[in-house]
């Protein structure tokens, strides 16, 4: 299977002036380019604001790319988004899972977690999340106050801990993403590289990713 590649949101990496459109016109570039996830981070949006922005973006990615949306489980399924990211003060795994599963809503809906520790992944894993994020594995000014970087041997460990799939996040750029995946990872998830890539760099970059190169 492809290895999934993640855009993540940030419209603060944007700068101050950064638009609702610049930032809708940023996902249009990463589904063109191949990105098969779109993670939408604006922790700064009202519900409201976040649910109307969040059904644009899935109108940008039409059939090309899956939505989820950071920490709002709520708003991801009113939006009718293809899951929930979770951060560590976002609702527990287990209690999206179960009440996803007691609801009988969107079988198919991802609940994926955020870790920074094999420990972490491992508990992601008994909850019943589908996938986690692992990381920062490399230097990035975003995830600084999660400590230093974990590195591709910790990446491989919690690879090899867990059956779901671990997607790498922290400083990832087209220097350093196949490491990642040699390292075991199920796939990528960037910021910078997103907004600050041209689109036909960006789209040769994913292609080479989805060929395992």
């Amino acid at each position: 299977m492809p290895p999934i590649v993640c855009y993540v949101t940030g419209r603060e990496a944007l700068g101050s002036e950064a638009s609702t459109e610049k930032l809708l016109a940023r996902i249009r570039m990463a589904v063109a380019a191949g990105a098969d996830w779109v993670q939408i981070r604006e922790r700064e949006l009202t519900a409201r604001a976040l649910l109307e922005f969040t059904r644009a973006a899935i109108a940008e990615a039409g059939s090309k790319a899956r939505v989820i949306v950071n920490d709002r489980l709520d708003v991801a399924l009113a939006a009718g988004a293809a899951g929930v990211h979770l951060r560590g003060d976002s609702v527990p795994a287990s209690v999206a899972v179960r009440w996803l599963s007691e609801t009988g809503a969107h079988a198919d809906f991802l609940v994926g977690v955020s870790c920074h520790s094999r420990e972490d992944a491992i508990k992601a894993e008994a909850a019943g999340a589908n996938y986690v994020f692992f990381g920062p594995v490399f230097d990035t000014p975003a995830k600084k106050k999660f400590g230093a970087p974990q590195g591709t041997a910790r990446l491989s460990d919690v690879c090899g801990s867990v059956r779901i799939p671990v997607i790498a996040i922290g400083g990832i750029d087209e220097s350093n993403a196949a490491e990642c995946l040699r390292a075991g990872a199920a796939g990528i998830a960037a910021i910078r590289m997103f907004q600050e890539a041209e689109e036909a760099r960006l789209k040769a970059f994913v292609d080479r990713l989805h060929r395992g190169e």
